[in-house]
């Protein structure tokens, strides 16, 4: 199958800012919600996903981080997109207390999706590598429906690693803030995920109650990915949920 046939229907652009430039898929009609894809690309699965958020009512924005469109995910095409991303600048896949480049590129992106269809503000979902940079997100008071599902930067080699948000001191503070302020934060993983490591016990304490965690008992030692792979209907519903209730009117 073509491309062109995986994407039917979606409209597919070029987006630059913070020095970086990516393909993004948009499709749909509503708020926005900005879908970040996990390892090794937008899989067949993130497509089904992004796909029951459009007809949930959204206008959804996709980039295309690393790998390719449709292609179902294998081991060495798993490893291919580690690899790049682990090599490139716009990720801190291993450095502690760091934000990762890409997010004012993603920050970016929400803001100009919310210019051009409106509303209360703009959500998020992140998954695996991309799981924690709707958080990054917040930085921006447009950013209302963060989603964060199994988030896995830094890569959790050691204890401190593993509890590591993916943002720089100053970035947490102002995380921080928009919690007080009020801005909820949903969480989703599986309780045996390795890659997620520690991060739920730091979001409780950083975000406190409005931190919604979202968990399913592991029964395989490959469960990971909440929303696709290893797919949970109850957490695929409850993220819709979120969105609506923070987003549409």
């Amino acid at each position: 199958m073509t491309n062109a046939a995986i994407t039917a229907g979606w409209k597919n652009e070029s987006f630059s800012a913070a020095g970086f430039t990516h393909d993004v898929y948009r499709k749909g009609a509503g708020p926005g919600v900005v879908v970040v894809h996990e390892i090794p690309g937008i899989t067949p699965k993130v497509l089904q996903f992004a796909e029951e958020v459009v007809g949930a009512g959204f206008s959804v924005a996709m980039p295309l981080l690393v790998g390719d469109v449709g292609r179902a995910p294998d081991g060495k095409y798993m490893a291919s997109s580690a690899s790049k991303v682990c090599v490139s600048r716009e990720f801190t896949t291993m450095a502690m207390r760091k934000t990762s480049p890409v997010i004012a590129w993603l920050r970016a992106l929400a803001k100009q999706l919310h210019r051009e269809v409106g509303g209360k503000g703009v959500g998020a979902v992140g998954m695996c590598f991309s799981g924690g940079f709707a958080l990054g997100m917040m930085l921006d008071d447009v950013m209302i429906a963060p989603v964060l599902s199994q988030p896995s930067l830094p890569f959790a080699f050691g204890k401190s690693r593993s509890a590591d948000l993916n943002l720089s001191p100053d970035d947490e503070l102002a995380v921080q803030r928009r919690a007080v302020e009020g801005c909820q934060v949903l969480g989703l993983r599986y309780t045996g995920d390795k890659l997620v490591g520690d991060r739920f016990a730091t979001l409780q304490r950083l975000l406190g109650e409005q931190f919604i965690a979202v968990e399913f008992p592991s029964t395989q030692k490959s469960d990971h990915s909440v929303l696709t792979e290893q797919r949970q209907d109850a957490g695929v519903k409850r993220v819709i949920e979120f969105l609506r209730e923070k987003l549409q009117p």
